[in-house]
């Protein structure tokens, strides 16, 4: 009933998760240990599949306890944490342990800790990530040429190695996106989430910015955010250009 994925970064284990849950016919939990505080992973996932599934906190682990037999639940390990240090909790749940490994790879902490193993066809990183900026921008809006702008510097090295990126976004047409980037994977793709349109002042629903990589300048990726983030004017003009049905610049990320 409860099933604890882990994997390196970028190797497809929220991907792999949402494919189990599209074909349940049970409710769902979905726990992420070390994303309290930046849930992009769990917003996507609630988001694509609704009222299916519900996101829990480190304050609702307990939950897990008392799940009756019409739920299932998913444990998504961070690529960062200690496998040792996790194994008590997952042992006290009982959980089977699914391992997310790129093809042909072999000798990984993953390959020894799941089972089973199961081999996407991913490319393996190069190099192991050593750094993690975070960042929320729950309440912030930008527009899409800036955040075009932005992460076509963070994915080009502007502001260090990066390896893998993820965030979700609200922009001024008040849609909400992805953005998702595996270097490995030259993988560059924002797609629309399935929340209603924020057309009131500030959003009051998650978003924020996810980076890994390599000597990271995190104080030049937090600064470039708060120069793209539009002041509450700017957000007040668009939103009464969409009121009235006046044209809006087209979003067209890629």
């Amino acid at each position: 009933m409860i099933t604890a994925v882990g994997g390196s970064s970028g190797v497809g284990k929220t991907t792999w998760i949402r494919e189990q849950i599209a074909q349940v016919q049970k409710r769902v939990l979905y726990f992420c240990p070390s994303a309290d505080t930046m849930p992009i992973d769990g917003t996507w996932i609630a988001d694509e599949f609704g009222d299916l599934v519900e996101i829990i906190t480190l304050e609702e682990e307990s939950r897990l306890r008392t799940m009756g037999p019409d739920t299932v639940a998913y444990i998504e390990l961070g690529f960062h944490l200690d496998l040792q240090a996790t194994a008590p909790v997952l042992d006290r749940y009982q959980c089977d342990r699914v391992a997310i490994v790129p093809e042909g790879s072999s000798g990984s902490p993953w390959h020894e800790w799941g089972n089973p193993v199961i081999a996407v066809p991913r490319p393996e990183l190069t190099t192991a990530p050593s750094e993690i900026f975070r960042g929320v921008l729950t309440g912030e809006i930008l527009d899409p040429a800036s955040l075009e702008i932005f992460w076509y510097e963070l994915t080009e090295g502007a502001y260090g190695t990066v390896t893998r990126a993820k965030g979700i976004f609200e922009l001024v047409d008040g849609q909400s996106i992805l953005g998702d980037f595996t270097r490995d994977e030259v993988k560059k793709d924002f797609q629309p989430l399935n929340r209603s349109p924020w057309l009131e002042g500030r959003p009051d629903r998650f978003s924020g910015l996810e980076v890994v990589g390599e000597t990271l300048d995190k104080s030049a990726i937090s600064l470039t955010l708060q120069e793209f983030c539009l002041g509450d004017n700017a957000i007040a003009y668009y939103q009464q250009q969409l009121k009235e049905n006046l044209e809006i610049p087209e979003v067209a990320l890629s």
